[in-house]
Order: C-alpha cells, then structure tokens, then sequence
C-alpha cells in the first residue's frame, strides 16, 4: 500500500551553496527560474503530487492513527473498525499509566504503533 513515488523536491540552490540545508522552502525569488518551472530544474511541491483518496491520512502500515492521552479516550474508540484504526500513546503518559493502557487496548484488540511494556 504504498503512494507512488514523488520526485525529489529540494531546495533552490541547496547543491551549490553549501550552508543551505535540504528543507524545503518555496523559491519566491522575481526571477527564479525554478519559482516559474523552468525545464531541467528541480520540482516544485504542487497539489497534483497528493496522495491518492484511499491512501490519504493513512500510515505506512496502512492505518489510520488514533493518539491516546488518557484512560478515558479508549472509550471513545470500543466501536472502531480493529483492521483499519491503529493506536499510538501519547509520550506524556507515565509507566504505570501506560501499562494500564497497553492491557485494555490489547483486550479491544487494536494494535499499537509504539509498544514499550506489553508485545503484541
């Protein structure tokens, strides 16, 4: 389930000048050759390079994500599709917290992006 390849998309003058990181940033320059799509310059990000409909919002796995914070969001998620929804605790929760958590989501049977204390 992987999108389509995208080009490259590089920052203008990133490999001549040597301070510049590859972050993108949009070349806004009057007469930048690559702000006007000059042929044989680099790809500039547009909206015809989305990911497509069924791939959208969707991790590399190909779920989608639910961020738990506390005890009281996993009953938000108890009728969730199970093949479809992933959960990723949040970093703030504590250990003890967090075992507490990683039990009953195991007993929902949803799977967990980033497991620390219980295998799934």
């Amino acid at each position: 389930m992987n999108p389509r390849k995208l080009p490259e998309f590089k920052r203008q003058l990133k490999d001549s000048v040597k301070r510049l990181k590859g972050k993108w940033r949009k070349p806004r320059g009057k007469q930048s050759k690559m702000r006007i799509h000059k042929k044989g310059k680099p790809k500039i990000v547009r909206i015809g390079y989305g990911a497509p409909k069924d791939l959208k919002y969707k991790n590399r796995a190909g779920f989608y994500e639910i961020l738990i914070e506390s005890i009281n969001d996993l009953e938000k998620i108890k009728n969730l599709d199970r093949n479809l929804y992933a959960i990723r605790i949040s970093s703030k929760i504590g250990k003890k917290k967090r075992i507490e958590i990683e039990n009953k989501i195991k007993e929902l049977g949803f799977k967990i992006l980033n497991p620390k204390y219980v295998t799934s």
